[in-house]
């Protein structure tokens, strides 16, 4: 297992879980960053924020402090 935010762009993870328990991680879950859901790492930004995502069929604009509480397996 690893964190979301030390993905490439380009791979594919299922969401594990979270780090912690607070209105962000909150926030993304109502997103879509369920534990089982299927992510894609699509780009980075320029300055390597916000990392762009692939959930399900919409792309989602998550910041590189809140993708560190995101726990994922990858895909292959």
């Amino acid at each position: 297992m690893t964190y979301l935010n030390k993905l490439t762009p380009g791979q594919t993870a299922r969401v594990v879980g979270y780090s912690e328990d607070n209105p962000v991680t909150r926030r993304l879950t109502e997103l879509g960053l369920i534990p089982g859901r299927q992510v894609k790492y699509l780009r980075d930004a320029p300055l390597k924020d916000p990392l762009q995502l692939q959930v399900g069929t919409s792309s989602l604009g998550v910041r590189h402090s809140e993708a560190s509480l995101i726990t994922v397996e990858l895909e292959s």
